[in-house]
Order: C-alpha cells, then structure tokens, then sequence
C-alpha cells in the first residue's frame, strides 16, 4: 500500500516478496495504486507521469495531457475485459487524470491509453450541469463567500466498469468522469445527515459505490442503490463503533478514515496514536503505521506465481 500523508516519503514493504526499488525521483507524488501498478506524479527535467509496476520493475513514462492543474487527482486501472488483476503485469492498461486550478471553476478530466499512446480530448464540467451549478451555490451559501473553487480532493478514487469516482471540497461531493463517453458530472450527494470529516470511495461487495467516513467515534459506510428504473439513494450499510478498538492520543483526538483497501474489506483509520487497519469481516485491527498527518492511503496488492507459488506482496510510502 502506498500512503499519502506530511511525514517524509519512504519505501516499507508489509510482506516478504521481492520488489523492484521505489523509482528515485527528486519529486514524486503517488496518486494511485491499482490491478498491479502505482501511478505517479514526477517531476524530473518538467512534469510527467509514471506509471510504476514494482513487482516486475517496468516504468511506463507519459506527459501530462494539457490539463491546466493545482489541485489533482489520477487513477490507474487494467485495460484487460474480464481480467481477475491478479496477474496483469505488463498489459495494457489506462490512466484517468482530473484536476481544477484557481484560473476558473472548472472541473477538468482525460484519460490516456496505453494501447494508443494518447490521450483523449479533455472534458468538463462547469455551471451549465444544474446539479453542479447548485454544488457551487450550497458552497457558497455555507461559507458566505461570493466565490468558490471546486478543488479535487486529492484523494483515491474508486474505479467501477466504465466510471471512476472522485471526490470535491465542501461537503464532500462525488463527481463521475465516464472515460468510455469522455464526460464528467456530478451524481446525487450522500444522505444530508451524513456530516463526516472526511470520506474514503470504495467499491462494494456488489460492485455498488460506496463510502466510509467517521462521525464522532463511530465509522459509518454508506452505500449507492440503483433500482430497476434508474433511480439512485444512499443506503447506510454499518456502523462501527470504534472507542473500544481504536486507540486514541486523548479527548480531543478524533479517528478520520484515510482510505480502504479494494475486495478485500479493509478501511484505514488514522489517530494520534498511530494509523491502524480494520478488516470489516473479522473485526481485527492492526497498527500498520506510527503517529503522523495521514491524507489519503493508497493500498498496492499484487501477486506473482515463481516456481507456480502465487505470493501476495504490497508497499507502503508516504510523502
């Protein structure tokens, strides 16, 4: 797993595999871990990306697509219909980039192919979208501000078929960037009683959207309902609550999530006593990380079959 975070970043593998060195850059900022491969963000004689396999050592260098940025997001997926990810080293594979910056207040999105070696036309999503246009107004609204700027939360997102799924500032609204139509938009928010600090995208068992956030000590994990005519709500799923199981530095010291690990039932919680896993099945929780200002976790799964042993590996970074 890769993990983003204030503290200086560093390589630490969580399980005994073999894995390549993390690529020596004077600046490089991970934005995603996915089906095999990091997605990084270098900037190394002018920015690029890379997109980062650290079992087998390959690095796929890309530009930027022309996408003015301050403030970004990325994800990196397989390419490959019907592949389980288990073992997609080397296959084609696609990178979505969004971003805003303080020019406008314009959400900005591309996805690149490794099968064609380009990107597609950058697409947007302004106030002529009504549900985004009443996003900037509520924002607005909240903060008595005449201006607002729909930042992308630099956070992980959650790949689902042909959307991905991102996250902006001010109550944590959701917007899709389907990159088989190339077109973003913003989907129903989450329920107005859902007031957590922060919230991790995540993928449901039943391949749903779902999130997992904190409100007081308690960890919540709402999921997306579509009924047969298209209509969409957002059901609550669980409520954890974590005063018995997650160590805290004091009164005032409040859990956030920080990510979740994909099919595998696993969110992230950060204290101030350290960042701490909970596997969602068994209840178990495990100390994976020492003190620090945590942001987002970015988990790295893969495995690789030598001498037909399939063995699990991971990594874990923080910047």
């Amino acid at each position: 797993m890769v993990i983003q975070g204030d503290p200086p970043q560093r390589l630490a593998p969580t399980t005994a595999a073999p894995l390549s060195p993390y690529p020596d850059r004077s600046r490089t900022r991970p934005l995603d871990c996915r089906h095999g491969r990091v997605l990084l963000h270098v900037a190394d004689g002018g920015w690029h990306f890379v997109v980062w396999d650290p079992v087998t050592g390959g690095q796929h260098r890309l530009q930027e697509p022309g996408v003015p940025w301050l403030i970004y997001s990325g994800a990196v997926f397989c390419a490959v219909i019907g592949c389980n990810h288990l073992d997609c080293h080397g296959g084609p594979f696609r990178v979505v980039f969004i971003a805003t910056d303080d020019d406008d207040d314009i959400v900005k999105a591309s996805v690149y192919s490794s099968e064609t070696g380009e990107w597609s036309m950058k697409a947007s999503l302004d106030s002529n979208s009504e549900p985004y246009a009443k996003h900037r107004r509520d924002a607005m609204l909240a903060a008595r501000a005449r201006n607002y700027t729909p930042y992308v939360q630099p956070r992980r997102g959650a790949v689902i078929g042909d959307q991905v799924y991102f996250t902006l500032r001010h109550g944590n609204a959701i917007v899709k960037y389907d990159w088989s139509k190339n077109c973003l938009s913003m989907i129903n928010p989450q329920s107005p009683g859902v007031l957590t600090t922060r919230i991790a995208l995540m993928v449901m068992e039943d391949m749903s959207l779902g999130f997992a956030g904190t409100f007081g000590s308690s960890l919540h994990l709402w999921s997306r309902k579509v009924d047969s005519e298209g209509a969409a709500e957002w059901v609550q799923c669980r409520v954890i609550e974590l005063e018995t199981i997650i160590p805290v530095a004091d009164s005032s010291d409040k859990p956030l999530v920080v990510g979740s690990a994909e099919g595998v039932g696993v969110i992230f919680v950060s204290t101030g006593v350290g960042l701490f896993t909970i596997e969602l099945s068994s209840g178990k929780v495990r100390k994976v990380g020492e003190p620090g200002v945590y942001f987002s976790v970015l988990p790295y799964m893969s495995f690789y079959t030598p001498d037909e042993a399939q063995i699990s590996s991971s990594v874990l970074c923080q910047r």
